[in-house]
């Protein structure tokens, strides 16, 4: 039904314009009491054997929203009731930012693909940590808070405005999370390199322990798929030597050659970062390399172009604790986190594994064995 309704309507539409009144349908949902109670038992039941933990928080199951989807944390419990597991909010700047110019956002529906531009469009941390302050929970659920860089800093300064971020918005989140993968910011890619990396996130981490001293508030860096091997490597070991929670990997990507894209050329040209199915391969790559190199010292978190519960347990197998989603959204809509769920738990009855908390990495160890 979704699909035939996307086909025929969302199609059609600007996709962000799109994405703006889909999302005030959810929120709409979310406030209805009869209703939200409804949509929830029907999109988000849960299977027991999914409980996941991870970086001490325990979760309904290992399936989130990626950032992205719900910059200015409006619509918490309206993505909640649709059965996604923990919900990352943001990408959040220290000041409130209008984002690149329109249009910036671009369907490549042949390819199941998104290509965004976008430049962390916010409200910026002070309006977003005034509106978490204020939040009743309708549903339980783990929130994640993914800070960038404001666009207007300079990077010289770019510490800074991540420590204004991390003091306002610290207290108001399950875990935190550092993004210097966006390729829609000038410069915030280069603070991957770990000479640059290292006081940024010792910084975030001070500044965290600082401003929330009842609790320890989990820290992780969000990299790029288009890391080489070897920069990789050296971000696996920051991690592990700075005593980060976690990585998750990956963000958008740059690159267009060597993923199979059968879109308009003259759409694939877009600048900006891509999404979606054709990142599948690298992604996980990506986090079969970090998995070999952390193992279980640090939570990997896998995203980029997951579509199914396959996509999912492959995450899994290859040593991913949680997994993200976000693009396959625009196309599977509000029953696609059901299907994931069912699908993990399926496969995890069959599978020789009595918990997921077992599965996670045994097909990675088994290669480096």
């Amino acid at each position: 039904m979704y699909k035939i309704f996307f086909r025929l309507v969302f199609r059609r539409m600007d996709p962000e314009r799109a994405h703006y009144l889909a999302f005030r349908w959810i929120r709409l949902a979310a406030r209805i009491p009869v209703l939200r109670t409804f949509v929830a038992a029907a999109l988000a039941p849960r299977h027991r054997a999914l409980r996941t933990e991870a970086f001490g928080l325990r979760m309904h199951g290992p399936f989130g929203l990626a950032a992205g989807f719900d910059k200015n944390a409006v619509a918490i419990d309206g993505m909640t009731m649709l059965g996604f597991d923990h919900i990352e909010i943001g990408t959040v700047t220290g000041e409130p930012q209008p984002g690149n110019p329109k249009t910036r956002l671009f369907r490549l529906v042949a390819d199941r693909a998104l290509i965004n531009r976008m430049g962390f469009n916010n409200e910026g941390s002070a309006a977003v940590a005034a509106r978490l302050a204020a939040r009743r929970p309708v549903f339980r659920t783990t929130v994640g808070v993914n800070i960038g860089k404001t666009k207007v800093v300079p990077e010289s300064e770019a510490i800074g405005d991540y420590v204004l971020s991390t003091e306002r918005l610290a207290g108001h989140a399950d875990y935190l999370v550092v993004n210097v993968s966006s390729p829609n910011t000038p410069g915030l890619r280069s603070l991957q390199a770990v000479d640059q990396l290292r006081p940024l996130l010792t910084a975030v981490r001070e500044a965290a322990d600082r401003t929330v001293t009842h609790r320890r508030v989990p820290l992780l860096v969000k990299i790029a798929p288009d890391l080489a091997d070897e920069d990789i490597d050296a971000v696996a070991d920051l991690a592990v030597e700075l005593g980060l929670d976690g990585i998750i990997a990956t963000n958008t990507t740059i690159a267009r050659e060597g993923l199979g894209l059968v879109s308009d050329p003259a759409l694939v040209a877009e600048t900006g970062g891509l999404s979606g199915a054709p990142l599948k391969a690298r992604s996980l790559e990506v986090l079969r390399r970090l998995y070999a190199r952390v193992g279980d010292r640090i939570t990997l978190v896998g995203v980029g172009g997951i579509e199914n519960a396959e996509d999912a347990w492959q995450r899994i197998l290859a040593g991913a604790t949680l997994v993200q989603g976000y693009s396959a959204f625009i196309y599977e809509g509000p029953f696609w986190s059901r299907a994931i769920h069912k699908g993990l738990a399926a496969r995890l009855a069959v599978s020789p594994y009595a918990t997921l908390a077992e599965a996670v990495g045994a097909d990675t160890r088994k290669v480096t064995a």
